[in-house]
């Protein structure tokens, strides 16, 4: 695929991001070798990936305190109590974003969420470096994202086979067909499709339809972004998904648990 081959690098948003990301990995390296013990040490990670594989679709539940598009959500979120509404609400998994600067996050809501919940947890950042992927498991986290848009296809490629070394799963972000035929190429790894431009913020909804009914049957697909309801958990259902991940709605309510309670129990229909 000639775009592949003539990949350059992301712009706005998603571009700004990729950069904070590149400073904080090199921040990491010199903490190599007490993140090296931390793996070593690492507590018990269940699959992320297998908490998708369910007759529902899957509701991945994120903590979300701020974004570049909705602005501050909710500075005050509690990662150990918000997790804990997610896993009584009926969530399947959780999603956390650890970016500081735009999302408010922190490596430590995760450790505050494996303390919390026994639900696994997909770390949610701007993973660009091996160094970031040594971090998301010895702070127990079971997967972390890998943004095709946000790296050439040979440094996707490297990272996934880095994480598969870690025993940490993957799910591959992407929002065109050739980035689909990337994230097909890795094997195992979760395929994420966000109708989210993260270079322009703008959701296009068909988006998700169009990559869903390319994506074999066997492989597990997680819908991103433009969930605010029951009845988008529906449409994405009927598209294919086996999992959706909500964030800034749940996040936003004055009752998660309640908010995750209301999308869950939707039939998962069969692609292929």
């Amino acid at each position: 695929m000639q775009a592949n081959r003539t990949w350059t690098p992301p712009t706005g948003p998603l571009g700004r991001l990729t950069v904070a990301a590149e400073q904080r990995a090199s921040e990491l390296e010199a903490r190599r070798g007490e993140l090296e013990r931390l793996v070593d040490a690492a507590p018990y990670r269940p699959s992320f990936i297998g908490s998708l594989r369910r007759a529902d679709v899957a509701i991945v539940a994120e903590l979300k305190r701020k974004s570049p598009s909705k602005g501050t959500i909710d500075d005050s979120l509690d990662a150990g109590a918000q997790t804990t509404a997610y896993e009584h609400g009926g969530a399947a998994a959780l999603s956390i974003l650890t970016e500081p600067s735009e999302f408010g996050g922190s490596p430590e809501d995760i450790r505050m969420a494996r303390l919390a919940s026994s639900l696994p947890v997909l770390k949610k950042d701007f993973h660009v470096h091996s160094i970031q992927l040594l971090e998301a498991v010895g702070i127990g986290a079971s997967a972390a994202l890998l943004i095709a848009r946000a790296m050439s296809p040979e440094r996707l490629r490297r990272m996934a086979d880095d994480a598969a070394a870690l025993g940490l799963e993957v799910l591959v972000e992407v929002r065109t067909e050739d980035e689909l035929a990337l994230a097909l190429a890795i094997e195992h790894g979760i395929i994420g499709v966000n109708s989210r431009d993260l270079e322009t913020l703008v959701i296009d909804p068909t988006v998700t339809e169009r990559l869903l009914a390319r994506v074999p049957g066997d492989r597990v697909v997680v819908a991103e972004s433009g969930v605010t309801g029951r009845a988008d958990v529906e449409r994405f259902a009927a598209a294919g998904a086996d999992a959706v991940l909500v964030g800034s709605s749940i996040s936003a309510s004055r009752d998660p648990a309640g908010a995750v309670a209301t999308l869950v129990g939707v039939p998962r229909t069969s692609r292929g």
